[in-house]
């Protein structure tokens, strides 16, 4: 997952933290950022699971998207906003709820997947612009599709030069809750403004775990006083990349560039819930003829979990059928530390995607014995609120 190593990585504002903390620095989406602290990948995954783990996400894409006028109506001006972004995604961003946060699909005209984002509109009172995540190696592209589509009703505001600091594990909320109590009130895809001691705060309910938690934004200059204060809990430890990625793929969540690109559809890819019901009944949004006619017609191709017997069979490898001939690909790979097994995620053709089939993988050029189970491969344990 690590890039070549290059002297132009850029840094974030926690870079200084991680080097006094041990932090192996590696290449990341153009930044120098930890895989790994002294304790270990294994042992930074497992205090995640039970305690708290704390992330420096500082290289994602955050912005923010604001009209350029506004109206004083709440409501006409989420409508206006919503109109320059819906274009090019498929999620009801209209019917976004103040205080809520929706994961969508930047999509292209064939339908494939050119990102997947979180938007978040402010709580009521704070109307006339959209919170927006994007990933990290798209940002530069994902701003300038946005720009160009805001014309002169809007304006994109590039936030990436701040700090984002994902707080995951099951003490996670109760952490947050002793420097800001009013966030014990979010929920899962629950979005907050909050003031820390003078500090302001945009705080959402989410994460890419499988686990409760949040992703905290903040100026760069508070960064290290916001890092500081969160490890001064006992229940957290700082946490590097190569551990985030073994909990996203134990929580069965794609990553783009691996288990999402260009050519890969919605349908394809499993995440058909990204595309809301109004969007769908509209068919107004990129590549709607190719989707919906793969909803209704099925793809040719699905995205699978598998259990791998013996070593882990890592991103290219090559998926078999029974009898050996090849059928698909695997797009993520790793141990699963929670499982004691090798998992993986990959695509093949619908006739081999039902649970329990009976499959193999070509790790090193041995065909390993694997079977195809439903993920996430972890329970996920999201807080959301009972009725």
């Amino acid at each position: 997952m690590a890039e070549p190593e290059s002297q132009d990585l850029k840094q974030t504002p926690l870079y200084a933290r991680h080097v006094a903390a041990g932090g192996r620095m590696v290449a990341f989406g153009g930044y120098a950022l930890p895989v790994q602290y002294p304790p270990g990948i294994m042992a930074e995954h497992k205090w995640t699971r039970e305690h708290a783990g704390l992330f420096d996400v500082s290289h994602m894409g955050p912005c923010f998207l604001m009209l350029n006028e506004r109206s004083g109506d709440a409501d006409r001006d989420h409508a206006a906003i919503a109109a320059v972004l819906e274009p090019l995604v498929c999620g009801d961003i209209a019917g976004l709820p103040p205080g809520k946060i929706r994961y969508t699909l930047l999509l292209n005209e064939g339908g494939g997947i050119e990102d997947d984002l979180m938007v978040a509109r402010p709580p009521t009172g704070k109307e006339g612009g959209l919170f927006i995540v994007v990933n990290a190696a798209t940002k530069d592209v994902d701003f300038a599709r946005m720009s160009e589509a805001a014309g002169q009703v809007a304006r994109l505001q590039r936030a990436d030069r701040g700090a984002l600091l994902a707080l995951q594990g099951p003490e996670a909320a109760a952490v947050l809750a002793r420097l800001v109590p009013e966030t014990a009130d979010l929920a899962f895809m629950e979005y907050g403004l909050y003031d820390w001691n003078g500090i302001g705060l945009s705080v959402s309910r989410s994460g890419y775990t499988g686990e409760d938690g949040f992703e905290i934004r903040c100026y760069a200059e508070h960064a290290e006083t916001l890092w500081d204060a969160l490890l001064a809990d006992d229940r957290v430890k700082p946490i590097g990349l190569g551990a985030r990625d073994s909990l996203r793929l134990e929580a069965g969540l794609p990553l783009y560039g691996h288990d999402l690109d260009l050519t890969t559809s919605p349908v394809e890819a499993d995440l058909g819930f990204a595309i809301s019901k109004r969007r769908r009944e509209a068919a107004d949004f990129p590549g709607a003829a190719r989707i919906l006619a793969e909803r209704s017609e099925g793809p040719k191709r699905k995205r699978v979990g598998l259990i791998v017997e013996g070593a882990p069979a890592r991103e290219g490898a090559a998926i078999l059928d029974a009898d050996g001939a090849p059928i698909g690909i695997v797009t993520s790979g790793g141990f699963a530390p929670t499982l004691g097994k090798a998992i993986a995620l990959g695509f093949v053709p619908p006739d081999f995607a039902q649970a329990e089939t009976v499959l193999q993988v070509s790790v090193r050029g041995r065909p390993q014995p694997a079977r195809v189970v439903p993920t996430p491969f972890v329970p996920h344990r999201y807080h959301r609120k009972t009725a």
